[in-house]
């Protein structure tokens, strides 16, 4: 009798992430991260180290919302620096605001963790097709 093998989980969480594709349009949402939590220290190294390499160095992160856990005005992410800072502003709610210096600005919807994954996927293809 062969007993068929489990392949080992991943050590690490799959990063819940959607970019829309690159292009010469501006659009108000450049993709959709889904995080497993609000707690910014344990989520943020994670998505960082799950961007595209041509984003560059992510110097300055804002988060929108009051659900994030506290967090100092720096990090240190992969042997870098990273500002941080926390917005509450109506306008655009639910998002994460990535800065690199001479690349660019890079607006993502931020997709509330006890979200379902029935409900989570459409809003992820959405947002990774611009259509926020």
């Amino acid at each position: 009798m062969t007993t068929a093998l489990q392949p080992p989980l991943p050590s690490h969480p799959v990063l819940r992430l959607r970019l829309a594709p690159l292009g010469g349009l501006p659009r108000p949402i450049d993709g959709a991260w889904w995080p497993r939590s609000y707690d910014l220290l344990a989520e943020l190294p994670r998505l960082l180290a799950g961007l595209p390499r041509a984003w560059g160095h992510i110097s300055s992160v804002t988060v929108n919302g009051a659900k994030w856990s506290a967090r100092p005005g720096r990090m240190l992410v992969s042997n870098q620096v990273v500002r941080l800072r926390r917005i509450l502003a109506a306008s655009t709610p639910h998002t994460v605001v990535l800065l690199a210096p001479g690349r660019g600005r890079w607006d993502l919807l931020v997709i509330p963790p006890n979200t379902t994954e029935e409900a989570a996927e459409p809003l992820l293809a959405s947002a990774a097709g611009g259509h926020v």
